[in-house]
């Protein structure tokens, strides 16, 4: 394996192709300034180690065998391979991070999340991204558990622990809706708590892992259709399977079409305020990728747009 690995050295490929594309050894230990005997050498060994023979020897013209063009072809990608790492770890000693990971809420705009990492790939940064999306308290393990570096849309009342930093976004209105089919459509308002609970609700769940995480909004006894993010829950009430509060941001679109329906409850109105949260304790200093998201979360217009671009 060491053999094969030393054979496949970027020197030997550089000479390989050298071979190639001059045509002859001869040529190519002149192009570079070598012995003819020392370059045929090196070749041998290069088709000793791979056990391939890499010249058709039948020619005057050093012509490739067909392994030896899959070697000069797969050595160019190796080439370019090894390019981009030696880029990379030049740009990682700059100061940014090779992976950033964010895990966002359902409540916040995937168009604008998108639009952000737009932006900083426009930056030709060298740190990659990661999304993941997350709901309720499981965006706030993602980052406990050391899964993310940023956290949007986290609700603020789940206070931060050590190690972490928290800056509000905003807050976000909640309306309970149905689909213009649901039973509840035409009820008498405000909607009592009685008839809410006679009908079957659509809970988004948490996706924490541990614990028993956070459910919201549900009435004793009440028949519960359980979806894994807030879209499934949106899908499902515009289906009519069910009835539940749903972000107003992500709902209005389809508020506006007629396709949900707001009622008016008897229970008072909800609101979640909601944050973003980094991780910012281990000493070292910011990353310059997490230090642009953060400088892109400080603008007031940003937040707004993360919880309300919601496109149709």
């Amino acid at each position: 394996m060491q053999k094969q690995l030393a054979a496949l050295s970027p020197e030997n490929l550089h000479l390989i192709a050298t071979v190639a594309h001059s045509g002859s050894m001869a040529a190519a230990a002149r192009e570079l300034g070598l012995v003819p005997s020392s370059l045929t050498y090196r070749v041998r060994q290069v088709e000793d180690a791979l056990d391939v023979l890499v010249f058709d020897r039948s020619s005057r013209r050093a012509r490739l065998t067909p392994a030896g063009a899959e070697l000069l072809r797969a050595g160019e990608h190796l080439l370019r391979e090894l390019d981009a790492v030696a880029q990379r770890v030049r740009r990682v000693a700059t100061g940014w991070e090779p992976e950033l990971t964010i895990a966002a809420d359902a409540l916040i705009a995937r168009a604008t999340l998108f639009e952000l990492c737009e932006a900083f790939y426009a930056l030709g940064a060298p740190t990659r991204l990661r999304l993941r999306a997350e709901t309720l308290s499981g965006t706030w393990e993602a980052l406990l558990n050391g899964q993310a570096d940023l956290a949007l849309g986290v609700p603020i009342d789940l206070a931060p622990s050590g190690g972490l930093s928290l800056e509000a976004m905003g807050s976000v209105d909640f309306v309970f809706a149905v689909a213009p089919h649901h039973p509840l459509a035409l009820a008498d308002e405000p909607l009592s708590t009685e008839a809410i609970q006679s009908q079957r609700a659509v809970a988004a769940a948490d996706s924490s892992q541990r614990g028993r995480g956070v459910t919201v909004n549900l009435l004793p006894g009440q028949d519960v259709l359980t979806v894994p993010t807030m879209q499934y829950k949106l899908e499902a009430q515009l289906r009519g399977l069910g009835c539940g509060w749903l972000p107003l941001p992500l709902a209005r679109p389809y508020l506006d079409a007629g396709r949900l329906v707001a009622k008016t409850v008897s229970q008072p109105p909800r609101t979640m305020n909601v944050g973003y949260v980094w991780r910012s304790g281990s000493g070292a200093p910011e990353g310059r990728a997490l230090s642009w998201w953060l400088e892109q979360l400080r603008q007031p217009r940003t937040r707004l747009a993360l919880l309300e671009n919601h496109h149709h």
